[in-house]
């Protein structure tokens, strides 16, 4: 029953807001077209896309690895980042996915999230259940309990007395950073950009504090210019619900200078490394589908997670971790080949009507549906 309390809270909270946001703010309906396209053309030029961004990364002081799947990913950043570290991460669906944080743990790190709700999962020992909103499954009450591991004297806490004791906690282990590792809400092919949107701050400190800034992100990711990477991150913030975000960050290789002579060098006093490891892991085959490559047009909003009868009622159990709800059932064949999730979906249709890429998610699921009885 705790979780049913959960999302129901969060319904009340977004859907409305989601809508105030797109009608005070016509425009992002056109940008949302435009990333569309925008990501359609990669996609069906993905080699070429994918070679443009490892140039691009390169020339301006990055590097950049391309891996074929989460094996390969722990092993790249294991290389990059040694043992005995601290490490700040920011929420990253793709870090999940390839088991980041627990095979660095593993190595002897010492590894944190600083998202707010993947703090508390992570602190829960439990899988996200939104790709956004990764502890929407928690009650406020859930959450302070949880807290308690690190305050243990949290009683009958506001969400801000929450919140701040996170931040008390984190912010030691911003300090003493070694690396930062982020997702990536858009990689601009030109530029080699990686781009984050956020509200916490958190991301910003994790690019900017530590000496090594690791972005991880999917091929699909890849947007033609740094233009509409741009664009992709408003619209995965509007149709979100938190529309203007309160951080939008561009990280264009290592830190620089070019205040002597306006010569640039680097480092500055951010980063003095920095390196994009993009991961396939069953993105290249999903996107020669003729069905399956629209699940690569997500922005990971998770708008239609709260507009679906089946995940208001399973949550983040629908689905194969870090992926839940509609996106979440089509991600689950695209990364790990389980079709099972797609049985689930009852086809009511509004994950299609909110979706800001107008992805036909019950034409993709109904298709899953059948290789996955096939199977």
């Amino acid at each position: 029953m705790t979780w049913i309390y959960a999302v129901e809270r969060a319904v009340k909270n977004n859907v409305p807001k989601v809508e105030a946001i797109l009608k005070e703010h016509p425009y992002l309906l056109d940008l949302a077209m435009k990333v569309r396209e925008g990501k359609t053309e990669v996609l069906r030029n993905l080699d070429r896309y994918v070679e443009e961004t490892i140039k691009s990364v390169e020339k301006s002081g990055g590097r950049a690895h391309l891996v074929s799947n989460a094996e390969e990913a722990k092993e790249i950043v294991s290389k990059i980042v040694g043992t005995g570290k601290t490490i700040v991460l920011g929420k990253s669906m793709v870090a999940y996915e390839a088991g980041l944080r627990k095979h660095l743990e593993a190595m002897g790190n010492d590894v944190w999230e600083t998202d707010l709700g993947e703090f508390l999962i992570q602190l829960a020992d439990e899988p996200p259940s939104h790709i956004i909103a990764p502890s929407l499954h928690m009650t406020k009450e859930r959450a302070e309990e949880v807290m308690r591991k690190i305050d243990n004297e949290l009683n009958n806490s506001t969400h801000e007395k929450i919140a701040m004791t996170a931040r008390k906690f984190l912010r030691d282990k911003f300090i003493k950073a070694h690396v930062g590792i982020t997702g990536a809400n858009a990689v601009a092919a030109d530029t080699g950009s990686v781009i984050l949107v956020e509200n916490e701050g958190n991301i910003r400190m994790t690019t900017v504090l530590p000496e090594v800034h690791i972005a991880v992100a999917g091929l699909e990711k890849i947007l033609p210019n740094l233009q509409l990477a741009l664009y992709e991150a408003l619209v995965q913030a509007a149709f979100g619900g938190l529309y203007p975000p309160s951080y939008v960050n561009v990280s264009s290789g290592p830190s620089s200078t070019a205040d002597i002579e306006m010569k640039r060098v680097s480092p500055a006093h951010g980063p003095r490394e920095f390196h994009l490891v993009l991961l396939d892991n069953g993105r290249r085959e999903a996107a020669k589908d003729p069905v399956l490559w629209e699940s690569l047009l997500c922005v990971r909003c998770g708008r239609c997670h709260l507009h679906c009868p089946v995940y208001r009622v399973f949550g983040g159990k629908w689905g194969v971790p870090p992926y839940s709800g509609p996106m979440g059932a089509m991600w689950s064949a695209v990364v790990y080949r389980d079709f099972g999730p797609a049985q689930l979906c009852v086809h009511s249709g509004g994950c299609r009507e909110v979706c800001p890429m107008k992805i036909d998610i019950p034409k993709v699921l109904e298709e899953l549906k059948k290789r996955g009885l096939k199977q």
